[in-house]
């Protein structure tokens, strides 16, 4: 029981109890010990706590003698003497707070002892800053700033996590509600399973277990890490029997196969082509995203898929089901109407082999990009890649790049300067554009239902020679860029933009400008 209490129960007796009765000696055994107690006697002290404050000021002197009494280290000192003696003695309350603020005074007076501590500290301050600079070189990106909006920072193919999930577009347009719907209540009931970036596993899936497909990293040249998906024996054989399967030309076979290899990434491929044929979209789309989870569950620890400086090639045959089933979703999220999410897996499938693009994303990252209304990154990409790729020999860049700039030109969060730049610079582009690839404009018109003027079907730039200076290959690019991208072009603001630059162009045809034969050399 506590002293307050006892005194509280006793309260009415302490009164009545005589000098040296047992209520005084209790008092006596719970008072400090006796060393404690000279200690407050010779520092002229009668209460405990009032020691504290004397230690922090000047020490007291002596009322008999008039010197003073002992310095705060010899009252220390003493205490701590006195601690180890009794063994078990309490430490008096104060004691540990004046350690601490000793320690600080310390502190403190080294630091003004030297000068030069502050300027040593901003050395090793820039240091740091220095080698986080380096790292973040090293690694190839820094941080988006969202509130300055400053995202050349970033390299250019850089994935974000939140955009390969095409849930988080379709709330954007239509509400957590109405694209969730029960699912959250299914969630909470189904078991664990391992959340992956690529997909969401679903409950109507099979159990996952190890299919035999493991990645390993090859090799690291200059900041870049050359991956390749390995197969196991095991795995290997269920590829053997898919082989045998796909010369039978019988698709129960993958169908039998799956049913005792659910996770085989060639026969959910090929079984999803079949199910797009039969007009099943939304199985042949299950098919794919199991495909693709199949393959991030043996994807290797450093295998990153936002920094845009891991590597797959193409040519070695373990790789091409990644590569297939990442296109095959994307054309899958294009056709269900989530163009920000689907340029997001277009950037990824360009940045596994930048150099090469096998599935020649080049000539669709464009139309995604007007699509979802990334205008900054396209033109950033055209900036950054001409000197290079030569992106301006393309048409579907060569058309897209001023289209773009002729939107942000629009934008109303932009200064007028800034407005009357782009614009100048998208006239400038596709006049470039027309002179360099003559035989988009007369199809994109007609694609568009627009009927172009007398001057412009009857000039032989836009008419005859077109036939005979343009390629098959040429041809060919043109006739996928207008059916893909034709439907961009079918607005008011856009087609009056396009009418008053083909009439700068038909006058500096007639006129035998320089800027012409530039343009033909090109």
């Amino acid at each position: 029981m506590s002293r307050r209490a006892l005194r509280r129960l006793r309260g009415d007796q302490r009164g009545q109890e005589e000098p040296g009765g047992p209520l005084e000696v209790e008092e006596e055994l719970r008072s400090p010990e006796p060393r404690s107690l000279r200690l407050l006697e010779e520092r002229g002290v009668s209460n405990l706590f009032q020691l504290i404050t004397d230690l922090d000021g000047d020490p007291p002197s002596d009322p008999d003698t008039g010197q003073v009494a002992h310095s705060k280290e010899n009252a220390e000192e003493e205490l701590e003497n006195d601690g180890k003696a009794a063994g078990t003695q309490e430490i008096p309350p104060g004691k540990t707070k004046k350690k601490k603020k000793k320690k600080k005074g310390k502190k403190l007076a080294n630091a003004d002892s030297l000068p030069d501590a502050g300027i040593d500290d901003a050395d090793e301050l820039g240091d740091i800053d220095r080698i986080l600079d380096h790292i973040e070189n090293s690694n190839g990106f820094t941080y988006h700033n969202q509130i300055s909006g400053i995202s050349d920072t970033r390299p250019l193919l850089y994935v974000e996590h939140r955009n390969l999930s095409a849930e988080t577009e379709l709330k954007k347009y239509f509400g957590s509600r109405a694209v969730m719907g029960d699912q959250r209540q299914r969630q909470r009931q189904r078991p664990h399973q391992r959340s992956t970036w690529l997909t969401s596993p679903k409950n109507t899936w099979p159990r996952y277990s190890k299919t035999g497909i493991t990645m390993s990293l090859l090799e690291t040249r200059r900041g870049v890490q050359y991956f390749t998906f390995e197969h196991q024996r095991d795995y290997q054989q269920v590829q053997f029997k898919f082989l045998d399967a796909v010369e039978s030309m019988d698709p129960n076979n993958i169908v039998l196969l799956l049913q005792m290899n659910p996770y085989h990434v060639d026969s959910l491929l090929q079984l999803s082509d079949v199910c797009r044929q039969q007009e099943d979209q939304e199985m042949a789309r299950d098919l794919i995203e199991r495909a693709l989870y199949s393959l991030e569950c043996g994807f290797h620890p450093v295998f990153s898929l936002t920094s845009g400086t891991c590597r797959l090639d193409y040519c070695r045959p373990e790789n091409r089901g990644f590569y297939l089933a990442l296109f095959k979703h994307l054309y899958f999220l294009e056709k269900r109407g989530c163009p920000r999410t689907a340029l997001e897996f277009c950037k990824l499938i360009l940045s596994l082999d930048p150099e090469n693009d096998p599935l020649c994303m080049l000539l669709l990252i464009d139309f995604l990009s007007l699509r979802s209304r990334e205008y900054s990154f396209l033109i950033r990409m055209f900036d950054e890649w001409e000197t290079h790729r030569n992106l301006s020999q393309l048409p579907n860049f060569a058309f897209s790049v001023p289209l773009a700039l002729f939107h942000v030109g629009q934008l109303d969060d932009l200064s007028e300067e800034e407005k009357r730049t782009s614009t100048d610079r998208a006239n400038s582009l596709i006049r470039q554009a027309l002179i360099m690839f003559p035989g988009v404009l007369l199809p994109l018109l007609d694609s568009c239902g627009v009927q172009p003027d007398a001057d412009v079907t009857n000039h032989k730039y836009f008419g005859e020679m077109v036939k005979s200076r343009q390629t098959a290959a040429l041809t060919q690019l043109i006739s996928l860029y207008i059916e893909r991208s034709h439907s961009l072009w079918k607005e008011a603001a856009v087609i009056s933009w396009l009418e008053t630059n083909v009439h700068e162009v038909l006058h500096l045809l007639n006129s035998d400008n320089p800027f012409i034969q530039e343009c033909e050399q090109r």
